[in-house]
């Protein structure tokens, strides 16, 4: 599946303009469809229409559900399809029954997109009640000065376009477990936990998870969703970020470079 475009423009440099092709990241919008079996009936709910960069369909759509509390777990799920271009199909099991007609999700609009609101604090405990904000992790500076460089060697497409947003995984060691790229930040992050969820590892104890840009709210929302306790981030986290993390006892990182960071939250587990 195609990922970038290469288009026509006009580039200049010390007022000399040239004719080149620059490499552009894709963006579509992906349908998400939830069907199932309810009461005999067969239903079919459209979740969601996102802007996303093409690839790893499926993932985003089971990551979305999963961290939206649409589903708790992969068993969950009978099985996806993708029936034309841009459309997810995602088929819940007859023993796994979810109301659709009833189901109600609340968007808040933000200047980062995806889910949020401080009602959505309330929601994670209700949607995920087995959140232990007791099990920290202890994470080394040295460790995580290391992340952004691997980080940016495996940004295939970041590395064509720079217009790519990364979520990537990683063990206390500092050993690249996934990474997933996305024009939009939410849905690199889903693609990533989709992605876990079907190799059966939520909840992720004892990993990092490391965001490309800033660490907005509806990024440590479903990071708690998926059991990471420590967070961090290249750019800056928003107030509401810090808020949430610190409710439920994520260690936060902000600004991380090969020789600093800031340490928002749980100061005491980065060493």
């Amino acid at each position: 599946m195609n990922t970038t475009i290469l288009f026509p423009i006009t580039k200049s440099r010390n007022g000399e303009n040239r004719d080149v092709e620059d490499t552009l990241a894709i963006e579509e919008p992906l349908e998400i469809i939830l069907i199932q079996n309810f009461n005999g009936e067969i239903i079919r709910k459209t979740i969601s229409i996102t802007m996303r960069t093409p690839g790893n369909d499926e993932e985003l759509a089971i990551g979305f559900l999963f961290t939206e509390g649409i589903i708790t777990n992969f068993l969950q799920i009978e099985k996806t399809v993708l029936p034309k271009l841009n459309t997810v199909e995602v088929f819940l099991n007859k023993s796994n029954e979810i109301n659709l007609e009833k189901l109600n999700r609340h968007f808040y609009t933000t200047s980062s997109c995806g889910v949020c609101g401080k009602t959505s604090m309330d929601a994670i405990s209700t949607i995920q009640p087995g959140i232990d904000k007791t099990k920290l992790i202890t994470v080394k500076q040295k460790i995580l000065f290391t992340l952004p460089a691997t980080l940016r060697k495996h940004q295939e497409i970041f590395e064509a376009t720079g217009g790519l947003h990364a979520s990537a995984l990683f063990t206390g060691n500092g050993e690249l477990i996934s990474l997933r790229e996305d024009v939009g930040r939410h849905n690199a992050l889903d693609k990533l936990i989709g992605n876990q969820l079907t190799l059966k590892r939520i909840p992720l104890k004892g990993y990092i998870l490391l965001l490309s840009g800033r660490a907005s709210f509806e990024l440590i929302q479903k990071a708690i969703m998926s059991g990471i306790r420590c967070v961090a981030s290249i750019g800056a986290p928003s107030s509401l970020a810090v808020e949430l993390a610190n409710e439920f006892n994520v260690t936060l990182i902000g600004f991380l470079k090969k020789d600093g960071l800031n340490i928002y939250t749980n100061p005491t587990t980065v060493i």
